[in-house]
């Protein structure tokens, strides 16, 4: 069987698996458990508290420094009222395209790396092959660290980490930090014919979700040679409260992100947000003592700087022949990497234009270009 279509097998069974972030990721992980296990590779698991989800690491080589991670995330964006013209859970072929959730984001890098698992145990590795599956990415990042803590503490701990966000097989140096937060604001219910008498949490959520807004556009005018958006960004994702029109709402509560080319930067805007969140809690609590702003800082994502020496950087480029400097607004587990004391760039197949989109895909091509950059990877680790 040739590595593409053994790569194509390995995504269709990988695209089956609904590990939307919702859900477990259990299942899949047993599968490349397995898959590896018949080829003499041990894994080990780290799970969630619970047990309900898992990282997945293994090693192919030699014990020896200088390793060179595969990072990927195994949970995928939900499919939910997305308009698809075939299941998103069958991998499809069309017009040299191939279809469904998770093709480029980024379960096709995962069918890579293992696709070429045979070919790694095979070569006289001189430093090893990492291959690093997360969980829960997609929601902040929460899976890879567990895993990263263990990786960075080996006695041969990894020299650089590929991290296979789809790039269309560019070098991608630095992404943006990302912080979200869950925002409840807590009033008392009362008639809304008289407002004076309760306090409407959907009404001093407004004035949270104002001041959200406003430093978004204020971050407009920033400049930044690489990042595009070059500035910090805002968003709120998420916004539930109130029981009626003519009730004031008791409790209302939103989740917002903000995403900085610099942690300085998330670090003032929170200052900022926090300090009138709590202007606005010590307002409610005159009125209705019961009430008031909690903040909970959902996710914190580091952002991943440009080390233009690193050997991460060293090595993609080598490995692509590719030398723009480029930055992603997007987060990812680099950053995390980094964080550990180990380089990371970002290099995978696909686009990020289509991930997260109804008829998600990849071109076939990509496929067989990543092909090449993981034969080119041995290649170089056996030199």
């Amino acid at each position: 069987m040739s590595e593409i279509s053994a790569t194509l097998d390995i995504l269709t069974r990988l695209i089956a698996f609904d590990t939307t972030s919702r859900n477990s990721n259990l299942e899949l992980i047993a599968w490349v458990e397995d898959f590896l296990h018949r080829r003499g590779i041990a894994s080990r698991r780290v799970a969630n508290a619970d047990g309900t989800k898992a990282n997945l690491y293994a090693s192919i080589g030699p014990d020896a420094p200088g390793g060179v991670v595969l990072s990927g995330h195994t949970d995928v964006v939900p499919v939910d009222d997305q308009p698809w013209s075939s299941d998103p859970w069958v991998l499809s072929e069309r017009g040299g395209k191939l279809y469904g959730r998770g093709t480029a984001d980024m379960k096709a890098f995962i069918a890579l790396a293992l696709a070429h698992a045979d070919e790694a145990r095979a070569a006289a590795l001189k430093r090893p092959v990492v291959l690093a599956l997360s969980y829960d990415e997609e929601i902040g990042c929460l899976g890879a660290p567990s895993m990263i803590a263990e990786l960075a503490a080996q006695a041969h701990k990894p020299s650089a980490v590929i991290v296979g966000e789809p790039t269309s097989m560019k070098v991608v140096s630095a992404h943006k930090g990302v912080r979200s937060f869950i925002v409840d604001v807590m009033g008392r219910e009362g008639h809304s014919s008289l407002p004076d008498q309760g306090v409407s949490a959907v009404m001093e959520a407004i004035k949270l979700m104002s001041l959200v807004a406003d430093m978004g556009e204020e971050a407009r005018s920033a400049t930044h040679p690489h990042f595009n958006p070059p500035g910090p960004t805002m968003t709120i994702g998420k916004v539930d409260g109130g029981t009626a029109g003519n009730i004031l709402a008791r409790r209302c509560s939103f989740i917002w992100d903000c995403r900085c080319p610099e942690a300085a930067q998330g670090d003032a805007i929170e200052k900022r947000f926090r300090a009138v969140a709590a202007e606005i809690d010590a307002n409610i609590k005159t009125r209705a003592p019961e009430g008031g702003v909690t903040i909970t800082r959902r996710t914190d994502t580091p952002g991943l700087a440009i080390e233009r020496d690193s050997e991460a950087e060293t090595l993609a480029r080598a490995l692509t022949g590719d030398n723009e400097t480029r930055a992603v607004a997007y987060a990812a587990e680099a950053g995390l990497f980094q964080r550990a004391g180990i380089p990371a760039i970002i290099c995978g197949p696909g686009s990020i234009e289509q991930a997260h989109q109804p008829d998600e895909w990849i071109e076939r091509t990509q496929i067989e270009e990543g092909a090449q950059f993981m034969r080119r990877l041995i290649a170089r680790l056996s030199a």
